[in-house]
């Protein structure tokens, strides 16, 4: 006969169950850290110092760690708020981390999630203040990307879910943005709006135009730029300009240099870049994207000593389209960072400064760290609140060669 095998049981869900933990320090990803019967809890809503009772959100008993919202405050902490927005909370709206908190306190957290980052991932022990920008709490996003469920109700998603909360007007919204009100259909799953620095409006379904111009006009300084569709810009009004000042005061290109501009976009720091260097000089601006280049071609069509190459960055490196030397390379990569790939061969470009944009503080941590093994120190970090209310925080680092 054949023994029988046993059945082995799934672990034991703890989803729903509840505890009372002190909150410990913050986190990256908008929470802060607690410990519950050996495990680690990252709870959201709420604040270092408080204690809570915490609702678990995910994990089993065989998990090490678990995820949570504290939904009562037993004892509060300095900084904390009355959400302004009727959306935020647990099992709410996610769009939002920190309503439950102050601009200036916010503030606090972003720099010690910064330093911690750059401590764990690059070895680097630094204080990081976060710089705010106006507006630093409320109505400053001007690109929304909102969901559509199926019965047609319009909202955003919930933390980590595909369910979307319902959202009539969302509080950090500009109060420009376009109302939303599109005859419901089957197929329709996206609706973005956009609100230029120029005062269009545009509403996409699905990625088509239904309402405003074919692109957007956004104006920084003098220069105007045009971004077709839900092409990438700053969603803050003051974030591009704060930006492109930062790259431009770390980077310090002069007349004659060779800048080469690694994932630009539309052309944003190329077509400053280009003033900089003036007609004696070269930037070498390199994207990926079709539509991106396409509107680059425009918006610096007035700058020949800007040369455009539509190539995936680490592609163009290889194969020398980015040129063979720099003087200063700047870097503005996606969430996930430039990665080591990337980063050698921009330091194999022999620049002596080298500026990187970041919006997400652990990728610009790992690739800080690969920087530091190739000869190239950290020299200055400046980090600002372009992202009120998220958990979210842009920083512009300047790495020299040793």
């Amino acid at each position: 006969m054949t023994a029988e095998v046993p059945v082995r049981q799934p672990p034991a869900s703890l989803v729903g169950a509840e505890c009372e933990l002190d909150i410990g320090p913050v986190a990256h990803g908008g929470h802060c850290v607690a410990r519950w019967d050996g495990r680690v809890v990252f709870v959201r809503h709420s604040l270092p110092g408080e204690r809570a009772r915490v609702r678990i959100t995910e994990g089993d008993q065989s998990d090490r760690f678990l995820r949570g919202d504290a939904i009562e405050v037993l004892a509060a902490a300095a900084g904390r708020v009355q959400p302004p927005c009727p959306y935020a909370g647990p099992g709410r709206c996610g769009g939002c981390d920190f309503q439950h908190v102050a601009p200036a306190r916010q503030r606090e957290l972003l720099g010690d999630v910064v330093a911690e980052q750059l401590q764990r991932l690059a070895g680097l022990q630094r204080t990081v203040t976060v710089l705010p920008v106006q507006p630093d709490a409320l109505h400053w996003r001007t690109r929304m990307g909102w969901t559509v469920r199926a019965d047609g109700a319009v909202g955003l998603r919930r933390h980590r879910s595909h369910q979307v909360e319902p959202v009539d007007v969302c509080p950090i919204a500009h109060p420009d943005t376009p109302l939303v009100g599109i005859e419901p259909r089957p197929d329709l799953r996206r609706i973005d709006t956009v609100v230029s620095s120029a005062g269009e409006q545009q509403v996409l379904a699905d990625g088509q135009r239904v309402a405003g111009p074919a692109y957007a006009t956004e104006r920084v300084g003098e220069r105007t730029f045009r971004v077709t569709g839900a092409g990438f810009w700053q969603v803050h009004p003051a974030a591009s300009a704060t930006l492109v000042d930062a790259v431009l005061d770390l980077g310090r290109p002069v007349a004659g240099e060779r800048a080469v501009d690694l994932y630009s976009g539309v052309g944003l720091f190329a077509a400053f870049l280009g003033a900089a260097v003036g007609g004696h000089g070269t930037v070498v601006a390199v994207e990926s994207d079709g539509a991106a280049v396409r509107d680059a071609r425009r918006n610096l069509h007035d700058l020949p000593q800007v040369e455009i190459v539509n190539a995936r960055v680490d592609q163009a490196l290889r194969s020398g389209r980015a040129g063979d030397r720099a003087d200063v390379v700047v870097l503005d990569p996606p969430r996930t960072g430039a990665k080591a790939r990337v980063v050698r061969a921009s330091c194999e470009l022999g620049p002596s400064r080298v500026v990187y944009v970041a919006c997400d503080p652990a990728a610009l941590a790992r690739d800080i760290a690969t920087f530091d093994a190739l000869g190239y120190r950290l020299a200055d970090l400046r980090a600002y609140a372009l992202f009120p209310m998220t958990h979210h925080v842009e920083c512009v680092a300047l790495l020299e060669r040793r």
